[in-house]
């Protein structure tokens, strides 16, 4: 059996505040028995995309740097598995959305930036982050094979399957995502439904276990939704997040039910990969 954990809070203007909440928040869920840990997306600072900002380029780091070490002690000093999203500076000039994960003994098992980057109003993350280039990945673990993708990577059923194909268990999504204040009384009800929506399906299309972990709080104009959850491969959801609550949520994970899933829905049996070259293709005239 696999504890999980999932992080829902609230981030400040103050860097080393928020650092020392999410810390602080690893400790209490290994204390609550979890053995695999997820952060929000960016959970360190404000989300920065807002409006471009060259002077937003100075709140990133280096991995590793001051925040993905403390991160490390954390891992170490609870023996937990920890995935955190980072601003990272790779090099004068480039950067990623990165998650890294964390082993329990401390050393990174693995990181992987962010493949999809959107470009929305209150979103400009086509300013800040180069996509990816470690594909999409999955981190063996001491506790699990670890999964992560970030945010807008949720929407993509392509990034879950490859991610799934590489052999994770668990598919983490640090999410920063919310209403904007122009449209929730119109779309917010369904805008939720979807983005949950479109993760469950990921769990029950590749049968594994789905964990979501988003924000809360009003930033600029944009009001995170929370809703973080844990679904299992049949969708089914262990534990979901209020929309504006700091919150940990628990899932005991049972991974044999990994095969029990693909074996009564053999999608991955099934599938035709003979004839989907055209997925490579951005359209088919």
């Amino acid at each position: 059996m696999l504890k999980l954990a999932v992080v829902q809070m609230q981030c400040s203007e103050n860097k080393e505040e928020n650092v020392a909440k999410a810390i602080a928040r690893v400790a209490e869920a290994a204390g609550h028995g979890a053995q695999v840990i997820c952060l929000q997306e960016l959970f360190a600072t404000p989300y920065p995309c807002q409006s471009e900002d060259h002077s937003r380029f100075a709140w990133a780091e280096p991995i590793p740097g001051p925040t993905s070490d403390r991160l490390a002690a954390a891992a170490a000093e609870h023996g937990v598995v920890v995935v955190g999203s980072l601003f990272e500076r790779r090099a004068p000039g480039l950067y990623h959305n990165t998650a890294a994960v964390y082993d329990v003994d401390g050393s990174i098992a693995g990181l992987y930036r962010k493949m999809h980057i959107p470009d929305d109003p209150l979103y400009y993350e086509k300013f800040y982050f180069t996509p990816g280039d470690l594909g999409f990945r999955s981190i063996g673990t001491s506790k699990a094979h670890i999964g992560p993708c970030v945010c807008w990577d949720q929407w993509y059923p392509e990034a879950a399957r490859l991610t799934a194909l590489a052999g994770a268990e668990v598919l983490f999504y640090p999410t920063a995502i919310g209403w904007l204040p122009d449209e929730k009384d119109t779309y917010g009800p369904s805008q939720h439904s979807a983005w949950e929506t479109m993760m469950r399906s990921h769990a029950i299309a590749n049968g594994l276990f789905v964990a979501a972990a988003n924000r809360i709080g009003k930033e600029g104009e944009i009001e995170f939704w929370g809703g973080s959850f844990i679904a299992d491969p049949y969708g089914n959801l262990l534990a979901k997040a209020s929309h504006d609550k700091e919150e940990i949520l628990y899932a005991d994970c049972q991974l044999d039910l990994i095969d029990t899933a693909r074996t009564h829905w053999p999608f991955l049996r099934d599938r035709r990969i003979d004839a989907y070259e055209d997925l490579l293709k951005r359209y088919r005239d």
